[in-house]
C-alpha cells in the first residue's frame, strides 16, 4: 500500500504544481506528501522533481513515470469498480446516445434483455446521428460508428460495419455503370450529411487505397432516407451494409464497382473518462460486446 500512496502523492503534486496545493486537494498533510515523494525517489534511485523556492517541475524521468503511474492507478480504480459491481446490484439512471438507424435496427431488440439482467437500471436513450458533446449533454455512454474524433473519449470495440457503393437498376439503366469510383464525378450522388470525410469517399481497390471527391445533388442526415432515394432511382449512395443488405438481396439496389471494397468502420462504445468508470457503464459495455459479438 505504501507504493500506492507514494504514486498518489507524486501525481497529486505533479497535477497541482506544489505540495501545498496537493495537500489542500487531497486532504493529506504536506509533510506526509513530501515524505512519500522522497521515499519514492529514494527507492527508485532517480530524481522525479526539480525543486526550487518558486515552483516544482518534472524531470524527464518524472514525466515518463507520471504517465505510468496514472495508467496503473486508473487500472486499479477500474478493477475495484468491477469487483464492486459484482458484489452489489447495479442501479441508477444510464443516459445513452446512439445513432438513429443503427439504434433501431441493432440495439432496440437488445434493451429488453438488458433490463431483465439489470432490473434496477433506468435507461434514458437518445437517438441522433449528430455528433454530441457527451460531457456537456450529460451522456454516460455513446455508441459511435467510426473512430472517435476526440482522444479524450475512451473507446471499446463492439463490431464492424462495411460501406457499400450502390444504386438502383433503373438508375444504372438510365445513366450507366461506373467502371471504377473515379467515374463517380459523372453520377448523381446522394450524400450522408454526417459522413466524417465530407465529400471524400475511400475504397480499397486492385491497386491499393483510393479516395475520390464527390459532388452531391442531395444531402441528408438520415441514412435510411438516402437508401430510399437511391431505390427510387435518385442516384448513387455509399452506406453501411446493414442499411442496404435487404435491398441488395431483393434487387432494389445493385453493388457498384465490386473490385473496389468500401471502408470497414468500427462500431464502438465510448465514454468520457477512464477514471472512476461507473459499474453501470461497464455493465452496459460488456453486455453490448457480448450481444454484438465483438471480435
Amino acid at each position: 500500500m505504501s507504493q500506492i500512496n507514494e504514486m498518489k502523492a507524486f501525481l497529486a503534486v505533479t497535477e497541482t504544481g506544489s505540495f501545498v496545493a496537493a495537500a489542500e486537494k487531497s486532504g493529506v498533510s504536506t509533510t506526509a506528501l513530501s515524505r512519500w515523494v522522497m521515499q519514492l525517489e529514494q527507492r527508485l534511485g532517480v530524481r522525479l522533481l526539480h525543486r526550487t523556492t518558486r515552483r516544482l517541475s518534472l524531470t524527464v524521468e518524472g514525466e515518463r513515470f507520471a504517465e505510468r503511474c496514472s495508467d496503473i492507478l486508473q487500472q486499479l480504480s477500474e478493477a475495484e469498480a468491477e469487483l464492486s459491481a459484482q458484489a452489489s446490484q447495479i442501479s441508477g439512471r444510464l443516459r445513452v446516445n446512439v445513432p438513429v438507424s443503427y439504434g433501431i435496427r441493432y440495439l432496440a431488440p437488445l434493451w429488453a434483455s438488458f433490463k431483465q439482467q439489470n432490473p434496477a437500471i433506468e435507461l434514458d436513450l437518445v437517438l441522433t446521428d449528430r455528433l454530441t458533446d457527451m460531457v456537456e449533454e450529460g451522456f454516460d455512454l455513446a455508441v459511435r460508428i467510426g473512430r472517435p474524433a476526440s482522444s479524450s473519449l475512451i473507446s471499446r470495440p463492439l463490431h464492424q460495419l462495411k460501406m457499400q457503393l450502390c444504386a438502383s437498376p433503373e438508375y444504372i439503366q438510365r445513366v450507366g455503370l461506373p467502371a471504377d469510383p473515379t467515374q463517380l464525378s459523372h453520377h448523381q450522388i446522394i450524400a450522408y450529411s454526417y459522413w466524417g470525410s465530407g465529400n471524400d469517399w475511400s475504397f480499397s481497390g486492385p491497386e491499393g487505397e483510393l479516395t475520390v471527391r464527390t459532388k452531391a445533388w442531395m444531402y441528408c442526415n438520415n441514412g435510411e432516407t438516402c437508401v430510399a432515394v437511391a431505390e427510387s432511382g435518385g442516384g448513387v449512395i455509399y452506406q453501411p451494409d446493414f442499411l442496404v443488405a435487404q435491398a441488395l438481396q431483393q434487387g432494389r439496389l445493385i453493388q457498384l464497382c465490386p473490385d473496389y471494397q468500401g471502408l470497414v468502420l468500427p462500431v464502438c462504445a465510448v465514454y468520457p473518462s477512464r477514471r472512476f468508470v461507473s459499474a453501470k457503464v461497464r455493465t452496459l459495455v460488456a453486455f453490448l460486446q457480448e450481444q454484438l459479438a465483438v471480435e
